[in-house]
Parts: C-alpha cells; sequence; structure tokens
C-alpha cells in the first residue's frame, strides 16, 4: 500500500477565526492520531481563505480507493472543525518503490509486470510490460512521464 497525501479544505466559507482554526487543528490531530492519519504542520489561520487545506498523510491508502480517502478524510475534518470541508487534490508519497510503480499504473487504471534491475551507471532500470490493448486510450509517453518521477529510475514500457 501506498502513503496517500488528502487535502481538504477545512473552511470553504472562510467564517472561522483564527482561534477556531487553531482548535480545530488540535481536534483534527487527536482523531488524526486516533485513526493512524499523521497532519502536516499547516499554518491554516495564516492562509487565505479558499486555500485553508489540512493535509493529511494516510499510510496503507488503496491507490484504486481515492473517493474512500477523501470520504474519510471529510469526515475527519467535519467532526474536528465542524464545517463542511471540501476535498481537494489527493496525491500519493513516493519513495521509488514497485509498488510506487505499481500505484502508478492502477491510477491509469492498468496493470502491469515489473522487472527492476540496476542499471551499469548505479541507477536502476525498470522495464514495465503492459498489455497493447490497455494503452489504446491512454499515452505512452504519460505513462513513462508519470512512472519515471515517481520512482526516479530510467523507466523502459514494452507492450504485449
Amino acid at each position: 500500500m501506498r502513503t496517500a497525501v488528502v487535502r481538504v479544505d477545512v473552511d470553504p466559507s472562510g467564517g472561522l477565526t483564527p482561534a477556531q482554526l487553531a482548535e480545530g487543528v488540535a481536534a483534527l490531530r487527536t482523531l488524526a492520531e486516533h485513526d493512524g492519519v499523521d497532519v502536516i504542520d499547516n499554518n491554516l489561520a495564516a492562509m487565505p481563505r479558499g486555500r485553508r487545506e489540512a493535509e493529511l498523510l494516510i499510510s496503507n491508502a488503496d491507490p484504486a480507493d481515492p473517493d474512500g480517502l477523501k470520504h474519510f478524510a471529510i469526515s475527519l475534518c467535519a467532526k474536528a472543525f465542524g464545517t463542511e470541508p471540501v476535498t481537494g487534490v489527493v496525491t500519493y508519497v513516493s519513495r521509488g518503490t514497485d509498488e510506487d510503480a505499481h500505484g502508478v499504473l492502477a491510477g491509469f487504471g492498468l496493470r502491469g509486470d515489473i522487472a527492476r534491475t540496476a542499471g551499469d551507471d548505479g541507477y536502476d532500470i525498470i522495464q514495465v510490460t503492459l498489455r497493447k490493448d490497455d494503452m489504446v486510450r491512454i499515452p505512452e509517453s504519460r505513462v513513462h512521464t508519470a512512472l519515471e518521477a515517481s520512482t526516479n529510475c530510467e523507466i523502459q514500457i514494452r507492450m504485449v
């Protein structure tokens, strides 16, 4: 599983005071800790309206269920802040593992085989085998770039 970063606008109306935001963050930390979630230390009161986003690090996240992650994060933030939060972007922490590569593929709705070898220059080479039929709807360059960015390795895509 991967670590998701779920961003949630906890004050979409911009009506919370700095004190209410501080209380909400404290409550969110308590709720999050109970559920094994980390809260990134953001100064929400210093952020402008519309950008008061709490960032939650959710370990062991299922990349195939971003809606479940969003629902979970909204639930935590609604309890903590007493507002109707709105989720933003869901991203994933990348550690360059094969699991990260599989997560990128899953984000595109793809499955593939991954083989990692050490290159002559000390950098890993990852060969990804995908089905041609699956790649009809997605440009190969897009998949290649996403895999390269998430693994920091040379990527070779092979289609069968």
